[in-house]
């Protein structure tokens, strides 16, 4: 198995080809499309280099996994959907997560049963992509849908595990849970031998250090500065949830997340033929039409 990195700094998320050489079976955990938040426009600089890999390496993509519905970037799946045939696969638990955003953002339109992905994902099931076999991990906590996948002697945690240097993902979206996220990590992926190397979906670079996107079980466990093997759940889910009181908001969420429960599709074109965001306003009070309180 061998395993191909791409970094977007603007949204510090990373990307993996994983691929079996001889048979060049692949899949491809968590793309971007790119989104410009001032002009209100996507690229595809990221994921053209993917698919740049892709077909320099004639592999043969069979899935395009996500480890959940990002809020920090919009996904890149239906582009590699589209070209490849590809299915896109995410957790089954994304229907708990469409209900409370489609009624967050008023979309009638967007089906709340996950059918605009090819395949839901449980606890335990193994994908096989060709040669390769993929084993589904749950690993809530970030969002209920979260999930890592294990290949070989590598794990893929999403936002649930970081880099040891920044800890664990944020739990202050709704439904999410600090005391899930020490289940999911403490109990589940703490289980994993300490050698099992560990992809992260993002590295905000601490310090600025530079990049990292790969560690072990093992440093983890010992190091991690949120979440170590002699951590207890009372003195996380405290910790964890006294630094998501001080965060702000990820600068794309409501972009992302509206996307993503969609399966990565831009919303459907007005009778105008422009496509349009919802973005809500004064989500936490009512106003009026002057912009002071009810």
């Amino acid at each position: 198995m061998n395993i191909e990195t791409f970094f977007d700094p603007a949204t510090f998320t990373l990307t993996y080809v994983v691929f079996d050489p001889k048979s060049r079976d692949a899949v491809v955990i968590d793309p971007v499309l790119d989104y410009d938040v001032l002009s209100s426009s996507t690229s595809t600089t990221s994921i053209t280099r993917v698919e740049e890999f892709l077909n320099r390496e004639k592999l043969k993509l069979h899935y395009v996994l996500e480890t959940h519905a990002h809020a920090d970037h919009l996904s890149g799946s239906q582009y590699l959907k589209s070209r490849y045939g590809a299915k896109v696969a995410i957790g089954a638990r994304i229907v708990d997560v469409q209900k409370i955003f489609a009624g967050v953002f008023d979309l009638a339109n967007v089906p709340t049963d996950g059918s605009q992905f090819d395949k839901l994902l449980s606890d335990g099931e193994t994908i096989e992509a060709g040669a390769l076999k993929v084993d589904v991990l749950a690993t809530p906590g970030h969002t209920p849908a979260c999930l890592s996948f294990q290949v070989g002697d590598a794990v893929f945690t999403g936002d649930a595990l970081f880099i040891e240097d920044y800890g664990t993902g944020r739990c202050d979206f709704p439904s999410g849970s600090a005391d899930a996220l020490y289940t999911s990590v403490h109990e589940r992926l703490y289980a994993l031998p300490d050698a099992t190397r560990v992809f992260v979906g993002h590295d905000y670079q601490p310090n600025g250090r530079a990049l990292r996107f790969e560690t072990t079980i093992g440093a983890s466990k010992e190091s991690n500065i949120q979440l170590r093997a002699s951590t207890s759940r009372a003195d996380f889910v405290k910790q964890r949830t006294s630094r998501d009181a001080t965060l702000s908001a990820p600068r794309l969420l409501f972009q992302s997340v509206q996307v993503n429960i969609d399966a990565g599709r831009l919303p459907r074109a007005h009778a105008n033929g422009k496509r349009y965001l919802t973005i809500p306003l004064d989500m936490k009070k009512t106003t009026k039409d002057d912009g002071t309180a009810v």
